[in-house]
């Protein structure tokens, strides 16, 4: 069951994420604060349901990281330097494509000049980021089963005739 809600968290994470790189009208802080709301309440039913341990919260990183992202000032330098020490999840790529694409919705917020988003790739520059922008939403984990070992010993075992497995013989 963990690794099903692990499974399950990622792929809400990846599309969540990939349509906020790829979609200009979505980049705004009010997004910001209805994702972090929502993350919320996703990690709050986790908690109720016991599932904290199963690796699906550390799943919603980048989308956690994404909606701070889209919350905080952006003018300065040392705003700049916060985001880079915030942003640990994502790729210098996806940041800059982010700031990119932030849209103010009302007239207390303003776009993120492009000297903003230089000084942050000039932060960010040392970072060995793949280069791909979007998450694979087809990424799967892998299933591991645990082993559970049986108290039945092979000498007590009765092979029935009727199976026609002669061939085995008790060591």
């Amino acid at each position: 069951i963990q690794q099903v809600f692990k499974q399950l968290f990622y792929m809400i994470n990846a599309v969540a994420l990939n349509n906020l790189l790829l979609r200009k009208d979505v980049c705004s802080w009010s997004t910001g604060m209805q994702l972090r709301f929502n993350i919320s309440q996703l990690e709050e039913w986790l908690r109720g349901k016991n599932l904290q341990q199963s690796g699906a919260p550390q799943t919603l990183e980048p989308l956690i990281q994404a909606a701070q992202l889209l919350q905080l000032k952006k003018k300065t330098s040392e705003d700049a330097e916060a985001i880079c020490s915030l942003c640990t999840s994502l790729t210098t790529q996806q940041i800059v494509k982010i700031l990119n694409l932030y849209t103010p919705v009302n007239e207390f917020e303003e776009r993120v000049t492009v000297a903003f988003i230089r000084d942050i790739q000039t932060h960010l520059q040392e970072r060995n980021d793949p280069p791909q922008l979007l998450l694979d939403f087809k990424h799967t984990f892998p299933v591991l089963f645990p082993f559970n070992p049986s108290s039945i010993t092979m000498d007590t075992i009765h092979i029935p005739a009727s199976l026609n497995l002669e061939f085995l013989n008790k060591v």
